[in-house]
């Protein structure tokens, strides 16, 4: 059966320029078969995740993907199963003498235009791990049948982009240095005119102390949430600096290959070295601080610095910022890294409570939050109707708030998603933007 890739897949020679070798279609069946068989061997969670799921079918009603869709192959475990059953039919002695009898089937160009279609419509979230009674994380399966497909050459057009654009440029976005500097120059000229005071945003400064690694989206659509973070340091006397080499806190090879993720984490290490510095700070994104904190020292370890998220330095530093309560009304949206990998649940509690008249809980809330719908690496024009739907329970969790003035959210790739759901589901003249973009609100430094 001849399957049709979905429109979003990149061309071999862009995924060849990359440096990943197009596997031809009569190879693929065999090097998907060694490469799940490799990661077989070396990873005992993978095992687990395979052998243990019972398809009680509570992840289902879970699921944001699954409730948005409607879709069977978006109910988690079914999705899981589009993998599990290849594993049963050639790792399994009860696969390979019964066959389907046994919950096994062979792989076919079915089997990975069904991977490249699910395993995509997965935002990883892992929200279904949340709430299974055996702790079952499949997030973890479609993490690796993507890095599977990326062996074989396969993945989509933005992510070979965004990896070709990090391997030139060191950031998604492609943004060269000089442009670096540019954009960090009109926003110390905006805060200048603001408060009347010099705050600089440093680019590859030699002997600072704290390495700052923002979403290089922070430079265009994001500046409020780069001007906070810089208002606070400047408030602190933090001797910092943004490396041009890695102004990226997302990482997208956690969500399509694990080399891709290694070399991102390699550069870090590299450039904190060459800086001098001996904490190293990451930004307002979901996926990147879970690969930071999660994988740093276990790809490139061990690591002679300290890690923290911007969220957890301005908490323990909160005592010390002057302050001014916003005479507004918020409500959190807890993006999925943060709540249920990174442990940022409550520290942007403690902030906001610190800046604002009035915080208003979604619900539900912390490790009980859905996904905005964008999560690991979809945000594809070429997705954007499965994205919509995809954040439908997000969009009914802030209606269901009620009036409030300001949507926190703190993470880059929500920051990208949201505004894009609230107006498909009629909300859009809500004011929204990250955590740290309150936290310069807030701070009154001007000159006197």
């Amino acid at each position: 059966m001849k399957v049709k890739p979905p429109m979003y897949i990149a061309k071999q020679s862009d995924v060849e320029a990359l440096g990943f070798s197009f596997t031809p279609e009569v190879q693929q069946k065999a090097k998907a078969l060694e490469k799940m068989a490799e990661l077989r061997s070396k990873m005992r969670s993978l095992m687990v995740m395979l052998e243990t799921c019972t398809k009680c079918g509570n992840c289902a009603k879970q699921c944001h993907s699954f409730l948005g869709t409607e879709d069977y192959y978006n109910f988690p475990a079914a999705r899981a199963e589009l993998f599990r059953r290849i594993y049963k039919r050639y790792f399994t002695l009860s696969g390979k003498i019964f066959g389907r009898f046994a919950g096994a089937e062979d792989f076919t160009e079915e089997t990975l235009g069904k991977w490249l279609t699910y395993y995509y419509q997965c935002n990883e979230c892992r929200r279904c791990a949340r709430f299974c009674p055996f702790g079952i994380d499949t997030a973890e399966i479609t993490i690796i049948a993507r890095h599977i497909l990326s062996e074989l050459g396969i993945m989509p057009k933005f992510m070979q982009g965004v990896a070709a654009n990090m391997a030139k440029t060191g950031n998604n976005m492609g943004i060269p240095k000089a442009a670096v500097i540019d954009s960090a120059e009109f926003m110390e000229s905006e805060m200048r005119e603001e408060t009347g005071l010099d705050i600089k945003i440093p680019v590859d400064k030699p002997n600072s102390n704290v390495l700052y690694i923002p979403s290089s989206a922070d430079f265009f659509t994001n500046v409020d949430t780069m001007i906070g973070a810089a208002k606070m340091f400047h408030v602190l006397g933090t001797n910092w600096t943004i490396p041009s080499s890695v102004l990226e806190a997302a990482n997208f090879g956690l969500l399509f290959d694990f080399n891709v993720m290694q070399e991102h984490n390699r550069r870090l290490k590299v450039a904190t070295a060459e800086l001098g510095a001996s904490l190293v700070i990451q930004g307002e994104c979901g996926h990147g601080w879970r690969a930071a904190k999660m994988y740093t020292n276990a790809l490139n370890g061990p690591v002679p610095f300290r890690l923290l998220h911007i969220h957890e330095f301005c908490d323990e530093h909160l005592a010390k910022l002057p302050l001014k309560k916003l005479p507004i009304r918020v409500t959190l949206h807890d993006p999925c890294n943060y709540a249920r990998a990174g442990g940022i649940i409550e520290q942007p509690r403690r902030i906001l409570r610190a800046c604002v008249a009035e915080l208003v809980e979604m619900t539900p809330n912390r490790e009980d939050t859905f996904c905005c719908g964008g999560g690991s690496g979809i945000l594809m024009d070429e997705m954007f109707d499965i994205r919509m739907k995809l954040g439908k329970k997000k969009a009914e969790q802030i209606k269901a708030v009620g009036n409030i003035d300001y949507l926190v959210i703190p993470c880059s790739i929500c920051k990208a998603q949201l505004p894009a759901v609230l107006k498909y589901y009629g909300m859009d003249k809500l004011e929204m933007g990250g955590l740290m973009d309150i936290v310069g609100k807030a701070l009154d430094i001007k000159k006197t």
